[in-house]
């Protein structure tokens, strides 16, 4: 059975505003990671899920979710999970997939043909030319306002790193970081904090626009260092094991990095925190 896993080194508990009126998520190991809404709960999400631990411990719940723009019946923004949460001091991370096509999603056929390229491996998911600009960010634009008019603290862009993938296109690192900083700046311009995923690579120059990280396996890979830059700027890391447990997992990590297992499934459980 997986089991969720988070450390943090940090003695933070509150998340810093920034002037311009966004909110960072803060330094916490009662992370969760949900993009699959549940039958429990207002919008599919369990704010009252308790955490596992390896030892007797009181309930703990979340402190920061990340959970999709969209609720159960995948066309309408998760009001009813955001409202539920804020009611019991949660954080709340609005997911958006930036650098890919998802043919399910209610805007789907605003994607002209010609920005999308090859498979990324999951069904119906497909790369997107990222360097037309023009075209694409007024199509992100509209779901990132939805985060916010939902009530969503921050906004995590997934896949966007699609110029160290196959993606049909010949995408630069430079295309990337173009891409990568309109989201930023966008994010910011609607009062949410920035959240970068994964593009390790390129994080010693994004981490100063981007309020916080989400990883995906930088402990397996042995890729956890570039993101100090990160921690080292304030700014909290969540990192996603799919592999490995609490035993394994929780005197290896990083220090000041927030790390947890779950399945590829991404559901609400398991759920277990380092004791």
């Amino acid at each position: 059975m997986w089991l969720l896993v988070l450390v943090v080194a940090s003695t933070m508990t509150s998340a810093p505003t920034n002037a311009s009126g966004w909110t960072r998520p803060p330094f916490t190991p009662l992370f969760q990671y949900q993009l699959q809404t549940g039958s429990r709960g207002p919008g599919g999400i369990d704010s009252t899920l308790c955490a596992t631990t390896r030892v007797a411990s009181p309930c703990l719940t979340p402190r920061v979710i990340d959970i999709d723009l969209y609720g159960p019946d995948g066309t309408t923004p998760d009001v009813a999970a955001v409202r539920a949460l804020h009611a019991r001091g949660v954080y709340v991370i609005c997911y958006v997939d930036a650098g890919t096509w998802e043919s399910w999603r209610p805007d789907a056929t605003r994607y002209p043909r010609a920005l999308l390229g090859r498979p990324n491996g999951w069904p119906g998911e497909r790369w997107l030319d990222i360097r037309r600009l023009s075209t694409l960010l007024p199509i992100l634009d509209a779901r990132v306002r939805a985060c916010a008019r939902a009530g969503f603290n921050a906004v995590e862009f997934d896949n966007v790193d699609g110029y160290q993938n196959s993606t049909g296109f010949a995408l630069s690192a430079r295309d990337q970081l173009r891409f990568n900083e309109s989201l930023a700046v966008m994010a910011h311009r609607f009062g949410l904090a920035a959240g970068l995923k994964n593009d390790v690579d390129q994080v010693s120059v994004l981490d100063v626009l981007f309020d916080f990280g989400v990883d995906e396996q930088c402990v397996a890979y042995h890729q956890c260092g570039p993101l100090r830059g990160f921690l080292e700027r304030g700014r909290p890391v969540y990192d996603v094991e799919y592999r490995g447990t609490t035993a394994s997992l929780c005197s290896s990590i990083p220090r000041g990095l927030t790390v947890i297992v779950k399945s590829l499934a991404l559901t609400s459980t398991p759920w277990g925190v380092c004791d």
